[in-house]
């Protein structure tokens, strides 16, 4: 029996997932959540054989968690998302996880993918595969996409150059730099279009 973790924030959508896995004869839903630290509590707390995140959950998405998971304990993790950005997907292979399919994938199909990265094997949506080779490369450095992903969650700038022990000057010069890459007028701006690209 396959031990599965499944984390959604829409209740709807967990509920329905986790009654089609349970119908196949060699896959169980032992533990459920609904936001990413969630997830990742339920994770050391059940002997799980795979993670199946959605990417999008609040206070923590699929990829930290997944991150965090790794850290307590080495099992295969799996994002599924409707918001299938090319950038994420780099971001997510970086991170370890080791399947990634979109929403719309089938149930069924869904069982055959986790038995497959149960044994060891790996999952990357075709069309997913073929976006990542082909987009633009991120243009920013770590730094610059951190400080974006501040501005994204809505941050004050403040709070982030004394969360990382930075003068609040260095900090808007990272915000100055990603602007000008991105060739847009604001950080709010610069942060959405970071986003969109899957880049944060």
């Amino acid at each position: 029996m396959i031990r599965i973790l499944l984390a959604d924030d829409e209740d709807l959508t967990r509920g329905a997932l986790a009654a089609l896995l349970d119908l196949e004869p060699d896959l169980a839903v032992i533990a459920q959540a609904a936001d990413g630290p969630a997830a990742v509590q339920a994770a050391t707390h059940h002997p799980i054989d795979i993670a199946l995140l959605d990417l999008e959950m609040p206070h923590l998405d699929g990829i930290a968690a997944a991150q965090a998971i790794h850290r307590h304990r080495p099992v295969p993790t799996v994002l599924v998302t409707r918001h299938a950005r090319p950038g994420v997907l780099r971001r997510a292979l970086a991170a370890g996880i080791r399947g990634f399919v979109p929403k719309t994938t089938p149930a069924t199909q869904l069982a055959t993918i986790l038995r497959d990265i149960h044994t060891g094997g790996r999952y990357i949506d075709h069309r997913l595969a073929t976006h990542a080779l082909t987009e633009t490369p991120c243009p920013l450095t770590p730094r610059e996409l951190d400080v974006l992903r501040a501005v994204h969650h809505g941050h004050a700038i403040s709070a982030f150059a004394e969360q990382h022990h930075l003068a609040p000057g260095t900090v808007r010069n990272y915000l100055s730099g990603a602007i000008t890459k991105l060739a847009v007028r604001t950080r709010h701006e610069a942060a959405r279009r970071a986003w969109e690209e899957g880049w944060i």
